[in-house]
């Protein structure tokens, strides 16, 4: 490995684009086969009993909130060693990985203890005693696994910040397809024992969750690209000045990731008034968003990486042509799969829902969702290239700011105002929420890759703690 090249010998624009579309589609596919694991349990547990699906739609959801939540806090070790492996500075990157695994380990306590003891959780919602039953059930089961899942997403961040995603996407496709067949068994019996229902998908999560994060550690240790860091050639314990520095980047990471997956959950919790078809016409149209939100996302990532890579080196120009080329990259495609989403927005809601009601809300909304995709892909962007120049506390005010207050404050008076819009006001307000966090990303993304090379370390760290 070695560091950064010069400005001078810097890739030109669009083999910037190149570089980038190299290291996202990888981690695009990766990001589908964590989604398909829920997409099965739905499956097989929906021909099975309606108390278990209901179960794995209540406790599938608070686990992935609090695997988000942890994984966006536990995403500052991709700037952290973006960073140092584009200043050449590669001796301290396996320090800096083994701090990460410390704060997995960290957040790993209060996220177990969540997860078996779900009470203040589970008191807000309403449900029969069954389902009550076997979410906790499902819950403690997963807990189990949550210090691998944690480590796992670790290793993740880790290997996208230096540009290997491949073997990792990998590793989720093979996950994914060993939980179809050995959920399948546990939830029908077919193993030899009785039928399990949601716990044997519980089950079949905790044995994916080992392999996935054994794997990734034989990657660890096997791979000769890795092998000149010497990641595990000697242990580091826990390092405060390092460890600060991951949670005062993490934290603000982690808050962001919350606020974006509770503006549109909130909202679903806000229009329950208007009626269950109401409900479910937005909640398709949701899950097409958190679909077509994975391409961006995974473009904002392998931008982060190569704009960390480039503020290590001090390379102004490298950064301001890996925002741009991420910029391109993603509203392109945005555009693209949100122009083919309007043009087929009938046949894509009908295979959803046979509801006719719900689908005609359903289809009054995409309109709302396509035109969101351009805007969403230049937040996100600007966003992550925020992160790659370790500024997270200004974009997670930005993000509060604009999808708590714009877009459900903003969504509360335009529902329910006068005129009324319903629940189009909440999408309304959501791509006003999206063009003000796209506008002031996007500047502040520029800005900081004009300002962080040309400081010195002193100011250079005051800068960032922005």
């Amino acid at each position: 490995m070695t560091a950064s090249v010069p400005a001078s010998a810097a890739p030109r624009q669009g083999e910037e684009i190149r570089h980038i579309a190299r290291h996202a589609w990888p981690i695009l596919g990766a990001q589908l086969a964590s989604m398909g694991l829920m997409l099965i349990d739905t499956a097989l547990l929906g021909h099975y009993g309606a108390a278990d699906l209901a179960a794995v739609a209540i406790g599938g959801g608070i686990y992935i909130a609090v695997i988000m939540a942890c994984a966006g806090v536990l995403q500052a070790v991709a700037p952290v060693v973006a960073h140092l492996h584009g200043a050449g500075r590669h001796g301290e990157i396996a320090a800096a990985l083994q701090q990460a695994f410390w704060v997995a380990l960290v957040l790993a306590v209060p996220a177990c203890l969540l997860m078996r003891f779900p009470d203040p959780l589970l008191a807000m919602a309403t449900m029969e005693p069954a389902v009550e039953a076997k979410t906790r059930a499902y819950l403690d089961l997963l807990a189990w696994g949550l210090p691998l899942v944690l480590l796992y997403r670790t290793l993740f961040a880790f290997a996208n910040a230096l540009g290997h995603s491949r073997p990792f996407m990998l590793i989720s496709l093979a996950t994914t397809a060993l939980h179809l067949p050995l959920s399948w068994c546990l939830i029908q019996g077919r193993w030899g024992g009785p039928p399990l229902g949601v716990e044997g998908t519980g089950w079949s999560t905790l044995i994916i969750v080992g392999v996935g994060f054994l794997c990734g550690f034989a990657y660890l240790r096997r791979s000769a690209a890795l092998a000149p860091l010497a990641l595990l050639g000697r242990w580091h314990r826990p390092r405060w000045a390092r460890l600060r520095e991951l949670l005062r980047l993490g934290l603000p990471m982690g808050f962001s990731n919350l606020v974006e997956i509770s503006a549109f959950t909130l909202i679903a919790l806000f229009i329950a008034r208007e009626g269950a078809t109401v409900v479910a016409g937005h909640r398709i149209v949701a899950n097409l968003a958190a679909l077509l939100y994975m391409l961006p996302l995974a473009v904002a990532i392998a931008t982060l990486a190569r704009v960390g890579r480039a503020a290590g080196a001090r390379d102004q120009a490298g950064m301001e042509r890996a925002v741009g080329a991420g910029m391109v990259l993603a509203t392109g495609l945005s555009l693209l799969f949100g122009g083919l989403l309007w043009w087929g927005a009938g046949p894509l809601v009908g295979a959803a829902t046979g509801d006719g009601r719900g689908a005609a809300v359903a289809v009054g909304l995409v309109g709302y969702l396509a035109a969101d995709q351009r805007l969403d892909a230049i937040q996100t962007v600007a966003g992550f290239s925020l992160r790659g120049c370790k500024i997270t506390f200004l974009p997670m005010l930005i993000h509060t700011l604009c999808f708590w207050g714009v877009g459900l404050g903003g969504g509360w008076w335009l529902a329910y105002g006068s005129p009324a819009m319903g629940v189009a006001g909440y999408w309304a307000a959501s791509t006003a929420s999206l063009v003000l966090a796209a506008v002031l990303g996007a500047w502040m993304a520029l800005v900081a890759a004009m300002v962080i090379s040309t400081i010195d370390d002193a100011h250079r760290d005051t800068f960032v703690d922005l």
